[in-house]
């Protein structure tokens, strides 16, 4: 065997067990999902055309993206004004404002949830503050419907939105600010026509992944929801482990990878999604 030939063998022998690691815990798995879609509760694609014919599946698609699309723009918003704050910080206080930032990841989500259903609640302190002040005159719906689960995932998502944005906005080369000041253009224009232009890509890199995260969402919509308000995550645990319909839960979760699949390849035709994730040279 020639040394090229010994070489390439060596680098197969080191990728091996990763790759039969992704093989056994991550394909085998997704190829058995599939399998089931479309085996159960009889052979062929059934339990897809429910996703033409069923308005209750078809209610549960337009009820994630909606609540998933609300999540990542106001988890950008917020984020970015944090990523900026912390950017323009003295370096002292950019510790703070990163520690604070990472805190809540730190807590169970769990904790998060049901700290929200005690702030929101119709007893809670929202409402007693809203009601002890006269804005309002009886307790408002806060919780267990979709402003509830919105606020909740939207607290979870923030720090996922800034850290990417803070990575992006880092790179930027102060001497680019501060060149177009000295060329006469205002706080504003600096901004507007250097700052952001600069920070997109950190801006969609911040969408990608509130965006994929919030699809697969359980925990907080569960419990914020109440029940009431399914997304897509909810909904197959229902099928499969109440109703006991593993055709259609496994149909949803195929369709979940596949939007999730969809989405990183209409980016990744946009943007260079390996640099902005920091894989790229």
């Amino acid at each position: 065997m020639s040394a090229a030939g010994r070489t390439g063998a060596g680098w197969w022998m080191l990728i091996l067990p990763a790759f039969l690691l992704l093989v056994v815990f991550y394909i085998a798995p997704i190829a058995q999902v599939l399998t089931i879609s479309v085996t159960e509760p009889e052979l062929g694609l059934g339990n897809y055309e429910r996703l033409f014919t069923s308005s209750a599946v078809q209610r549960v698609i337009e009820t994630t993206l909606r609540i998933c699309l609300i999540t990542t723009v106001l988890a950008l918003l917020l984020g970015y004004g944090i990523a900026y704050a912390i950017t323009l910080a003295r370096p002292r206080a950019q510790g703070w404002w990163i520690l604070a930032v990472l805190v809540p990841l730190w807590i169970s989500v769990l904790v998060r949830a049901f700290a929200w259903v005690t702030l929101l609640r119709r007893q809670g302190l929202v409402n007693n503050t809203l009601l002890g002040a006269g804005v309002i005159d009886e307790p408002l719906p806060l919780v267990w419907n979709e402003f509830g689960i919105i606020v909740g995932m939207v607290h979870y998502m923030v720090p996922f939105a800034v850290l990417p944005m803070l990575a992006s906005m880092r790179e930027i080369d102060p001497r680019l600010l501060a060149a177009a000041r000295g060329l006469g253009a205002s706080r504003g224009e600096v901004f507007r026509r250097v700052f952001l232009p600069l920070s997109l890509p950190g801006v969609i890199a911040a969408g990608v992944l509130v965006f994929i995260f919030s699809l697969g969402f359980y925990i907080t919509p569960a419990i914020l929801g109440g029940g009431k308000t399914l997304m897509v995550a909810e909904w197959i645990s229902l099928q499969i482990l109440d109703l006991i319909r593993w055709g259609l839960g496994t149909m949803m979760a195929t369709m979940l990878v596949a939007a999730i699949l969809v989405t990183l390849l209409v980016f990744s035709r946009i943007v260079d999604l390996r640099r902005i994730f920091g894989a790229g040279a």
